[in-house]
């Protein structure tokens, strides 16, 4: 999985095997690119807080002084340090979440140095996974400036931090040729890659599949045409038109049915995912 590579201009790189056989590349970010990313999230918070602070200036400012009773100026202190605990709450631990889990594993920061978050496994996080890391950031920061958090990177070829560790993470820099990757939950693989008119849906490309062929594919089958896809954008074309003519010939040969000579396999492949669903509801 793990293997040091000088020659693509990064010391480390991850190496994931997929389900189809291929092993897909991630050159592993080091310190000083998520130092650097972290510093400038850092920044933007820095603004988002002085912002919060001449918001409420001014609003205090506003206020007429002597005009409220004793009680009402209590309460409405207390509203004001709960709303700023939440903000500071929100800007601190939900800044990197919901980036991380919403934004192809990137803060503005990971964005800017060109570095995102993905699982072990090569897939895009889940917000689950965005909470877990980054609630464990208040500890990779003790005793101050991510000091145990660096001394976990140093003591792991991943470069990963007690946050990574937890949520099965690890940050990577993101190759010249690289697509985002798609999310591992989506209903939408095949038609996102290939958009049918709305009159052709039934039979998206034209392959025409016998009931009883379909009928003896099973959710495992579905489920290797879905992690395919999931997958594609990340392939080399020639590898990806490899394993899909493999997938396809498997199905192929499941389903007792010859395969059409004039349709790509991918086309293949989005037409019995299409069937399969269409027949059992899934």
């Amino acid at each position: 999985m793990y293997e040091s590579n000088e020659s693509n201009g990064y010391a480390d790189q991850l190496n994931i095997e997929t389900p189809e056989q291929v092993e897909l590349r991630f050159p592993i970010a080091g310190i000083g690119s998520r130092f650097l990313a972290v510093l400038t999230d850092s920044l933007i918070q820095g603004a988002a807080v002085f912002l919060m602070i001449l918001c409420f200036i001014l609003i205090v400012s506003t206020v007429p002084r002597g005009t409220a009773s004793a009680g009402a100026s209590s309460t409405a202190g207390k509203w004001i340090v709960a709303t700023i605990f939440l903000f500071f709450f929100l800007l601190y631990w939900g800044y990197y979440s919901l980036f991380e889990a919403f934004w192809n594993g990137q803060t503005p920061g990971k964005r800017l140095l060109k570095i995102r978050v993905i699982k072990d496994s090569g897939r895009q996080i889940t917000l689950f996974e965005a909470l877990a890391r980054n609630l464990l950031r208040v500890v990779d920061m003790l005793p101050s400036f991510y000091l145990i958090g660096v001394i976990s990177m140093l003591c792991n070829k991943e470069q990963k931090r007690l946050g990574d560790f937890i949520a099965g993470t690890i940050v990577v820099h993101e190759r010249s040729d690289e697509q985002p990757l798609m999310t591992h939950n989506s209903r939408t693989f095949t038609s996102a890659l290939y958009p049918q008119p709305q009159e052709t849906a039934r039979e998206p490309s034209g392959v025409l599949l016998p009931a009883d062929g379909v009928a003896r594919l099973d959710a495992g089958d579905l489920n290797v045409i879905d992690t395919f896809f999931s997958r594609a954008l990340d392939l080399e074309l020639d590898k990806r038109a490899e394993i899909a003519g493999r997938i396809a010939e498997r199905m192929s040969s499941k389903m007792q049915v010859p395969l059409a000579t004039d349709v790509a396999p991918e086309r293949v492949l989005e037409s019995i995912a299409h069937a399969m669903r269409a027949d059992s509801g899934r």
